[in-house]
């Protein structure tokens, strides 16, 4: 089993007004076979601590610890991270004009691995992939998001985190800009990789209607760069029907 650990962690972006301090001390534990949900209102920090994980350069680490399996995470660079088993799917990933997608996923299989797949396997695993995610065989000889909807994108994702298997994938706002078919289609993805057994994910959304497909096994509420609350799938419910209020309210006290 894998473990990965945040512990007492506290980044700070840089402003006009000077370092202004986003996360102010998380602590989060996610074991592989889990589902953690991270749920909170705009602005709370949820995507700061995605990316903070993933190795941005634009966000500070300023105290705390990130760890996998004991290894110091934040003292490895971005590729590094991959390597040891980190995937980010983020929430608007980026146009990469020119760059198939083909060699695009290709190239990342072949860093993380170390070594090249064999090429009659490795376009019978894309096709098939692509196939599950309901994208035909010719989209990966598209650019990298280039003219993709975002439903596109978001599926182009899950290809990703599939193909690449990662050991622990944070998956930042999935859930944003899809209709209900293509939620489903993204839902069935990340299913398949926790179906494994032995794979973490960290699920970050505003929204519950993305945890009638996804089940987690642990929910937390993320105010003002801070856990305020935790429990299990019960917790979702709960912030359907009342909201964020009470937790803005306590964290303004």
């Amino acid at each position: 089993m894998s473990t990965l650990a945040v512990n007492d962690l506290h980044v700070s972006v840089d402003t006009e007004a000077g370092p202004k301090e986003i996360l102010k001390g998380v602590d989060l534990t996610i074991n592989s076979g889990e589902v953690h949900a991270i749920m909170g209102p705009n602005g709370s920090g949820k995507s700061t601590l995605a990316y903070s994980v993933a190795g941005h350069p634009k966000y500070h680490v300023t105290s705390g610890t990130v760890t996998l399996d004991g290894e110091d995470i934040l003292a490895m660079s971005v590729d590094e991270r991959a390597r040891a088993g980190l995937f980010l799917g983020m929430q608007y990933p980026v146009e990469v004009p020119g760059v198939s997608v083909s060699n695009f996923l290709r190239t990342a299989k072949t860093a993380i691995d170390g070594e090249a797949p064999k090429l009659r396997h490795w376009v019978k695993a894309v096709n098939d992939t692509l196939d599950r995610v309901n994208l035909d065989k010719a989209f990966a000889q598209r650019s990298v998001n280039e003219g993709f909807s975002g439903g596109e994108k978001k599926r182009h994702e899950i290809a990703q985190l599939e193909l690449l298997n990662p050991r622990f994938a944070i998956l930042d706002e999935l859930d944003s800009g899809l209709d209900i078919d293509a939620l489903r289609i993204a839902s069935d993805g990340v299913n398949r990789f926790t179906a494994q057994g032995d794979r973490g994910v960290l699920l970050i959304t505003h929204y519950t209607r993305i945890l009638n497909y996804i089940k987690p096994d642990h929910v937390h509420v993320f105010v003002d760069g801070r856990i305020a609350e935790q429990g299990g799938a019960e917790l979702a419910t709960q912030l359907e029907a009342e909201g964020y209020d009470k937790y803005l309210r306590a964290a303004r006290a």
